[in-house]
């Protein structure tokens, strides 16, 4: 684990009082379906490395105190020097060293996050979309019900959906009852890291984090943000993604109504 210092003058921390939450951003893959051996978080995207802009995001988030970084240990001085370094931040970052799979990381990012703060929201860099919206929408959500361990972001499915054998349909399920998940989860600290240390004694893989939750026995909230809220996978997710980053940046009387 490394505390990263930003210049002076852009340390300035002005994070809300009831700031509660630790970001803590996923960006530890090697990127091997997206083809490029920087990994996908450190290629430019409108201007900046990709992961550059969930940083921003959620350093400009309200609820958010503290961000930990989680990426792989050779990786680290790259992502001091030729990300940290060009951001003007107010939240201080912490990089956590990445696991060989996304739940060893995140599970590496839990341990490494504020134990003092009561919520974590867990995001992948290769969602540079995300809203600060969205991230408060989540804290919200969660706060609100004492009852819930999380509360993940995500989209009703609007696509018709099959379920098939060997290539072939055996069933068309009822769509309403289906979402498409995204990022950030956010999760109450204490549930998730027990939920993540208890998926290491069982030897329990999930697909998402909300998942080692819902297996621990969590109950999990759904919050709808943004559609275009795209991960990058393959190297044609960059252009819409792009494009929406590039319109985001012009002045408002330059934007599409």
């Amino acid at each position: 684990m490394r505390t990263c210092a930003a210049p002076a003058a852009s340390r300035i921390h002005t994070t809300s009082p009831s700031a509660d939450t630790c970001a803590i951003i996923v960006a530890g893959g090697t990127g091997q379906r997206f083809g490029d051996p920087r990994g996908k978080q450190f290629v430019e995207v409108a201007g900046l490395p990709m992961v550059s802009w969930s940083i921003m995001a959620f350093d400009r988030a309200p609820s958010v105190a503290s961000i930990v970084l989680v990426v792989p240990d050779m990786r680290m001085d790259e992502m001091e020097s030729d990300v940290l370094s060009m951001l003007t931040l107010s939240t201080p970052v912490t990089l956590a060293p990445a696991g060989a799979t996304r739940q060893e990381s995140c599970l590496s990012g839990l341990r490494a996050s504020d134990p003092a703060l009561a919520l974590v929201a867990i995001h992948d860099g290769a969602r540079p979309l995300i809203t600060i919206d969205a991230i408060e929408d989540a804290c919200a959500r969660l706060r609100g019900d004492a009852s819930l361990a999380g509360a993940v972001c995500g989209q009703p499915a609007i696509d018709t959906l099959k379920l098939a054998e060997d290539g072939i349909v055996v069933a068309t399920p009822d769509r309403s009852v289906y979402w498409c998940v995204q990022t950030p989860q956010v999760f109450r600290r204490g549930v998730v890291l027990a939920a993540h240390e208890q998926a290491v004694r069982e030897g329990y893989v999930g697909t998402d984090d909300s998942s080692l939750v819902e297996h621990a026995g969590g109950r999990v909230a759904l919050v709808a943000a943004q559609r275009d809220n795209i991960k990058v996978t393959v190297p044609e997710d960059l252009r819409p993604v792009e494009a929406i980053l590039e319109g985001r940046l012009l002045p408002p009387s330059l934007r599409e109504v």
